[in-house]
C-alpha cells in the first residue's frame, strides 16, 4: 500500500534498506521489491523465523530470548541494530511477533506484533495487535512496517 511512496523517498534521499522477518517471513521485502526501483534501494533482507537465526544472523543475546522472547520490544530492537550492523543500510525495518492462530499466550497474544526502524543511528519500536487469521496478520504486519518507514524517515 505505502511500498511505492517508500521507494521513491529512498531512492530521493538516496538511502538504501534491508529488512530483518520474523511473523512476516519476507513479505516486507516482497512488497518493496515488487515496487519499480527497489534494486536502487533495497540491498537484502533476513528472514529470522527460529531464534538460533536470530541469534546467528542478527547478533540477538541468547539472554534477551530467554529473558524476554523472541516476540518483545527487547528482541526488535537487538534485530534492527543487527540488521544494520549486518548490512551497513541507512534504513532497517524488522518484525516479529505472532500470527496465530496458534502460539499466542495472555503476555502475547495471537495478532501481536512488534516492529523496529533503524534510521540516523537511532532505532524507534512499536508495537500492534492485529485481528484475522494467518494471511490477514502477517499481511497487515507487513504493511504497518512499511508505513512505519515511511512515518520514521519523514518525521
Amino acid at each position: 500500500m505505502y511500498e511505492e511512496e517508500l521507494v521513491n523517498l529512498l531512492i530521493e534521499k538516496k538511502l538504501k534498506i534491508s529488512t530483518a522477518e520474523s511473523c512476516t517471513g519476507g513479505l516486507v521485502a516482497a512488497e518493496l521489491i515488487r515496487t519499480a526501483g527497489a534494486s536502487a534501494v533495497y540491498s537484502e533482507g533476513f528472514i529470522t523465523y527460529a531464534d538460533e537465526a536470530k541469534m546467528k544472523y542478527l547478533g540477538v543475546k541468547k539472554s534477551t530470548l530467554k529473558e524476554y522472547g523472541a516476540v518483545s520490544r527487547q528482541t526488535v530492537y537487538e534485530m534492527a541494530q543487527g540488521c544494520a550492523e549486518q548490512t551497513g543500510a541507512d534504513v532497517t525495518v524488522v518484525t516479529s511477533g505472532v500470527a496465530g492462530p496458534t502460539g499466542g499466550t495472555e503476555e502475547t497474544p495471537v495478532g501481536l506484533v512488534w516492529f523496529a526502524c533503524f534510521y540516523k543511528n537511532e532505532i524507534i519500536v512499536k508495537q500492534k495487535l492485529f485481528s484475522g487469521d494467518r494471511t490477514e496478520i502477517r499481511t497487515a504486519a507487513a504493511d504497518y512496517a512499511i508505513k512505519l518507514v515511511l512515518d520514521v524517515i519523514k518525521n
